[in-house]
């Protein structure tokens, strides 16, 4: 049985929160049925509901820009809406003005997720449910399926001080919740003065991963072409905060990882020695075409994962950069420009919620000393995130 998305129960059993009030769609390319009909197509199409304007998240609407590049407000080529962009080149561009939501009713937010919390655009949610409690406007989240499944929770939490686009609020890595969860759970926990409909999933459960669902993997943002990199990703985009390559301009980003000084083959062994659940490694030789690294042959691994139960992407994204550092501690470098807005607090401490793994690599700390906090912050986590769930 194909699991049913908030958008595919919206479009046959309607909402009286949404009928004849003005809408606007925070969506990107993700928000398609079953069919692959986008959702300003479906709703436009559904009497009673009014699409009135668009909002784009990082990427955009249409979900063509790439990473941390602005995107400039517009009108939609297809539907001639006005597009109001979410992600600009500052803070403050973020999240709506009161202007933006003057020609609304309801926002509505359908955009597939990841499952990482490095992954903005359920910050991008919540910062505009902020923007629409104070407008005195309603939300409503379209859900859809964590693609990891939403079980497993992976990562510390983010220490007081760290927080950014890339952890808006403290969570661990991998948070295990669909962004229908997330938007619950912070409603309820920033007491926000906001009419919050969630259109939930019909069919899906915690133990599921995507391929499970029988729904259509549309990629969400150009470097997350299939469920495999979302996989590794919760653990590999710590490489964004170095200047090794994550695997950005080859057909296999964040699988793929390294740098023109790497040795892969020792990489490799070095990795199998960490005996890492559900994943082996290949030694590999890429050329990336853009970003880092671009044109320069580098030495690195691809990741293989085994057993997708097992495994353990967070865990395995640390070993990854230890074993980098371990190998070539004089070439190795942390990434110092500015990162998702910020430029006063390092990239990886950012990505890791505070310092201790920066520090601790650099000291030489064992794998399962850099780990040693994690059980418990994702002890913590699982405890408060327990009331706003909503599948078995």
């Amino acid at each position: 049985m194909t699991v049913q998305t908030g958008l595919a129960r919206l479009a046959s059993d309607g909402s009286s929160l949404l009928e004849g009030r003005r809408l606007g769609l925070l969506v990107n390319a993700t928000a398609v049925d079953i069919e692959l009909r986008h959702a300003i197509d479906v709703l436009r199409a559904r009497s009673g509901l009014s699409v009135t304007a668009l909002f784009g998240p990082e990427h955009g609407v249409r979900g063509d820009a790439q990473d941390m590049i602005s995107v400039d407000t517009a009108r939609d080529a297809r539907s001639d809406l006005p597009i109001h962009s979410l992600y600009g080149t500052t803070l403050a561009s973020l999240a709506p003005t009161p202007e933006m939501l003057d020609g609304i009713d309801v926002m509505v937010y359908d955009i597939q997720d990841v499952g990482s919390r490095y992954y903005t655009f359920v910050w991008t949610m919540v910062l505009a449910m902020r923007a629409c409690a104070a407008a005195g406007k309603a939300f409503c989240v379209l859900d859809r399926p964590n693609p990891l499944g939403g079980v497993h929770i992976e990562g510390g939490l983010i220490t007081p001080g760290f927080e950014s686009f890339v952890g808006l609020v403290s969570c661990p890595n991998r948070h295990g919740m669909t962004a229908g969860e997330i938007a619950r759970w912070r409603h309820a926990v920033e007491k926000l003065d906001l009419d919050l409909l969630v259109i939930g999933l019909r069919g899906w459960q915690r133990d599921m991963r995507f391929e499970h669902t029988g729904l259509p993997w549309v990629q969400p943002s150009p470097n997350m072409p299939t469920t495999d990199t979302a996989l590794v990703y919760p653990g590999m985009c710590l490489v964004e905060g170095t200047e090794l390559s994550e695997g950005r301009g080859t057909t296999r980003p964040f699988e793929l990882a390294g740098a023109p000084y790497l040795d892969g083959h020792r990489l490799a062994m070095d990795l199998a020695a960490m005996r890492l659940p559900g994943v082996m490694f290949r030694p590999a030789v890429y050329t990336p075409m853009f970003q880092k690294h671009h044109g320069k042959p580098c030495g690195g691994i691809q990741l293989h994962v085994t057993n997708p139960e097992t495994f353990r992407p967070y865990r395995t994204g640390v070993a990854f950069l230890k074993a980098c550092y371990d190998q070539s501690p004089a070439a190795f470098r942390w990434r110092d420009k500015a990162y998702e807005f910020v430029d006063t607090i390092p990239a990886i401490d950012l990505l890791a919620g505070n310092d201790a793994l920066r520090t601790g690599i650099e000291a030489g700390v064992s794998l399962d000393d850099l780990a040693a906090r994690w059980p418990r912050d994702e002890g913590d986590f699982a405890a408060e995130r327990a009331e706003y769930l909503l599948y078995e």
